[in-house]
């Protein structure tokens, strides 16, 4: 039998009444108060002991179920089952991205697109193993004011995108397309972003010497369970450079 312990929700806190059931529920778990295999109290149950509605303690169990630490047995109820790496709270989000700030006229062109061998970095970050790992690529140009700004590469499994090869993956931001169409969604983007010289072919594209600093941003997307799903490098020249990423919560 499961016994409530006397922690509850804080309405007067700024996390949504759901993001705290979660928590709340996760801790039971991860501190063996519920134990593996064990049944949950029912929603009725939880929103009597922690004064809440149906639909913030659904939300924090289908959030918990995602991430792996229960299990909904249809007619039976629902079950602590084995606690996967936690990604926390998958929040439906929007990212709007301005790179160059106000006033500037941008478009993308196609360079190239197509099934490839992924390099050793390209494969390490998506956690690529053995052979027959070929990888979906696709390098697009950006063109402010007539002059060329930043080169942007995406690597993307097959399995994570089927028929990826059909869509014009240069006429939108890269991560919309992952999270509107592909078949895995985004729960987490880490992005990192260094300075770095142009060699080879980046250079040349770019029209500058062999050599050049420039501005290098690493994007990975990441699914279910930590898992990456593409990988995105930008390489940028020029004066003109503002780069703002937002997040909105939508629920």
């Amino acid at each position: 039998m499961h016994t409530l312990t006397e922690r509850t929700v804080d309405r007067d806190s700024l996390q949504k009444l759901y993001v705290q059931m979660y928590a709340i529920i996760k801790e039971k778990i991860e501190t063996l108060e519920w134990k593996n295999g064990s049944q949950i109290p029912t929603e009725e149950n939880l929103c009597r002991t922690y004064q809440v509605s149906k639909a913030t303690v659904r939300n924090a169990v289908l959030e918990l179920a995602r991430c792996g630490y229960l299990r909904k047995q249809q007619g039976r109820g629902t079950f602590v089952t084995y606690a996967r790496q936690d990604l926390g709270v998958a929040m439906k989000t929007t990212l709007t991205e301005n790179m160059f700030g106000e006033g500037m006229r941008a478009e993308k062109e196609m360079l190239a697109q197509g099934l490839q061998a992924p390099s050793e970095d390209v494969t390490a970050a998506l956690g690529l193993k053995g052979s027959g790992s070929d990888v979906y690529y696709i390098l697009c140009k950006r063109i402010v004011n007539g002059e060329t700004a930043y080169l942007e590469e995406s690597f993307v499994p097959l399995w994570v995108f089927p028929g990826i090869e059909d869509e014009e993956v240069c006429s939108r931001p890269f991560y919309e397309l992952i999270q509107e169409k592909g078949e895995r969604k985004i729960f987490k983007v880490m992005q990192t972003i260094e300075v770095a010289e142009a060699r080879g072919e980046a250079a040349l594209l770019l029209k500058i010497p062999e050599g050049s600093p420039t501005l290098l941003l690493h994007r990975l997307l990441i699914g279910p369970h930590s898992i990456p799903i593409a990988y995105t490098r930008l390489r940028g020249i020029g004066k003109q450079y503002k780069i703002m990423t937002e997040f909105e919560r939508l629920k």
